[in-house]
Order: C-alpha cells, then sequence, then structure tokens
C-alpha cells in the first residue's frame, strides 16, 4: 500500500443551497466524508494504491461507505462494522467564501473510535509508503492507543504523516488534547496543520514559531496551513518554503484539507522537492474549495496541473 490512512469516516449531507441556514435549506446532496478517508480518496485520484484504516455502522450508510470506497478505487479492506453504533453524519452550511459551519453526528459514540489495536494489521502499517493519522483519533479511547501504536510501530524515518485535525467538538479540553498531540509528535516525520491547531498542538500561532515548533518535536518537515495566506513549509535542516495562495471562486472550503493532503502524500512518494510538494498541494486544496463535495471533488494530477499553469500564466 502506497498511502494508508487512519481515522474519521461518515456521510456528509451538504446543501444544496448557499448562502441559507440549516433551518431553511431544502435539499442535500450526500457525499463520502471523514478526512482520513478524504485523504485516501484523493492520493488514489493521483494513481496511488490507497486504503483507509476505518469503521462503520453495520447500517445503509455504512454500506454506501465501502460501495463509494470501491468506486473511487480506495481499498476497503480495513474498514469494519461496529455493531450497535450508526456510521456518522455531518451537516455543513455555506456562506462563501470562509464560513462553513460543520455540524458532527456522532453519537453516542462514532465507531471510527472504536479501532483496536489487536485489530491492526502490523505489517501493512510498517510497509505502507505513507502513513497518515490524525489527532482527532487520539480523542477517545480504544482509537487513541489504536493510533499511537501505529504511529510507534513505523520504521525509523518513514513517511509518518500526524494531520493536526484538531475538533474542539471531540475533546474533554484543549489541554487534553496538546498532551496526547505531543505523544504522537514524537513518532511523525511530518506534521501537517492550520494556524488554530498548530497553537493547540506546540502553543503557537505564528507560522513560522509554530513550524520551528513543531521540528523542535522530532518531525523532519512541518507544513502549516494560513488560509487566504497560503502555505508554509520548514524542515529540519532550517530551510523555509512558502506557497502563495491560488485565487478561486470559493463554494466549500471544508475538503480543501484532505484534498491538500492527499496531494501532498503524492508529492512525498514521488520524491519531490518541499517547494514543489507544497505548491501542488495548495493548487489541490483550490480546486476542491471551488466546488461542493469533499471525497467526490477530489482532483485528478491534470486538473491540478492545469491550474497552476493557469496561475503562473
Amino acid at each position: 500500500m502506497e498511502v494508508l490512512t487512519m481515522g474519521r469516516v461518515g456521510v456528509d449531507l451538504y446543501p444544496l443551497q448557499s448562502g441559507v441556514g440549516l433551518d431553511r435549506v431544502e435539499t442535500f446532496g450526500r457525499f463520502l466524508g471523514g478526512s482520513a478517508t478524504n485523504v485516501a480518496v484523493a492520493a488514489a485520484r493521483y494513481g496511488r494504491r490507497a486504503a483507509v484504516i476505518t469503521r462503520t455502522g453495520a447500517d445503509p450508510f455504512g454500506r454506501f461507505v465501502r460501495r463509494a470506497l470501491a468506486e473511487y478505487g480506495v481499498d476497503a479492506g480495513f474498514v469494519a462494522d461496529v455493531p450497535g453504533l450508526p456510521t456518522p453524519v455531518a451537516f455543513c452550511e455555506l456562506f462563501p467564501p470562509d464560513d462553513f459551519p460543520l455540524y458532527f453526528y456522532r453519537y453516542p459514540k462514532a465507531p471510527d473510535l472504536e479501532i483496536r489495536s489487536g485489530e491492526l494489521d502490523r505489517a501493512a502499517i510498517e510497509t505502507a509508503g505513507v502513513l497518515w493519522a490524525t489527532v482527532t483519533g487520539l480523542c477517545a479511547e480504544p482509537s487513541r492507543t489504536a493510533t499511537l501504536d501505529a504511529l510507534r510501530w513505523r520504521p525509523r524515518g518513514s513517511l509518518t504523516v500526524l494531520d493536526l485535525d484538531y475538533r474542539p467538538m471531540f475533546w474533554e479540553s484543549e489541554r487534553a488534547a496538546r498532551h496526547w498531540t505531543g505523544e504522537a509528535l514524537r513518532h511523525a516525520t511530518v506534521a501537517v496543520g492550520n494556524l488554530a491547531e498548530c497553537e493547540v498542538a506546540v502553543g503557537e500561532r505564528e507560522p513560522v514559531r509554530a513550524a520551528r515548533a513543531l521540528v523542535d518535536r522530532g518531525v523532519r518537515l512541518a507544513v502549516v496551513k494560513r488560509g487566504p495566506d497560503g502555505v508554509l513549509a520548514y524542515d529540519a535542516a532550517g530551510a523555509m518554503v512558502e506557497a502563495a495562495p491560488v485565487p478561486v471562486e470559493v463554494v466549500n472550503g471544508l475538503g480543501a484539507g484532505d484534498a491538500f493532503g492527499g496531494a501532498l502524500c503524492h508529492g512525498l512518494l514521488a520524491g519531490w522537492e518541499p517547494a514543489r510538494a507544497i505548491g501542488f498541494a495548495n493548487a489541490a486544496g483550490a480546486v476542491v474549495a471551488s466546488r461542493l463535495a469533499c471525497a467526490a471533488a477530489m482532483p485528478a494530477h491534470g486538473e491540478v496541473a492545469a491550474l497552476m499553469r493557469k496561475e503562473s500564466a
């Protein structure tokens, strides 16, 4: 497996009307969702052999998840049902260009937080080209122990990415999130997060200081997403690169970070220099921000390249 992700899955029910609240929306589109799942789909769009380790409910939405993964070319062999827990759903509101409230329905507990260490395929985790794990997976047991074990099992120096993916509604406190994120960073070689997520992880919001703090925690590459100000990357040798924002007409900004993640995995596996990998990932995120869905909106290589050529012209 070239890209193996671990974490959230669900069904996104996104409004087909923009600029109105959920209390006034009349129709919705149904899409595959969940950050770790979206990253796997994005990587598969570039021809990468991708799989996701996650859990669903034994319900119709769980069947939808498996069918959608197959359609997107993502291996569902590490997806299992958790009896008694429903597949999560998420709703959003669309107030472009920068306000997209997200409402998670993960009650009484999300199945993807029931991933257990004893159920993991250690050989697959050890040999994957990239392992992509998320901070959300650390918010509850048994997923927390399973996520930390998966990170520990990775060979030294391998491409092991921690997505800082902090969602405050999943945590009892920011202090707890910082503690467990710190434990996970000890085993990661790449960290990716936006400014708010970096502040939770290392107590720094200023981009350069945040990136340096992440490297000080042991990662070889820190990637800080700055929203409308683009992206900054800083490596263990002290080299820093930046990618300027790519202007697009924003429809829904929620899937842009996952598109960025899948494209980053592709670039890292290809051995690209950080500037090229970050620039490509940044453009991929812009493509998805101009579309409604997340997984269904992930671009192919040619679409990203076309946007980059347009910007450089």
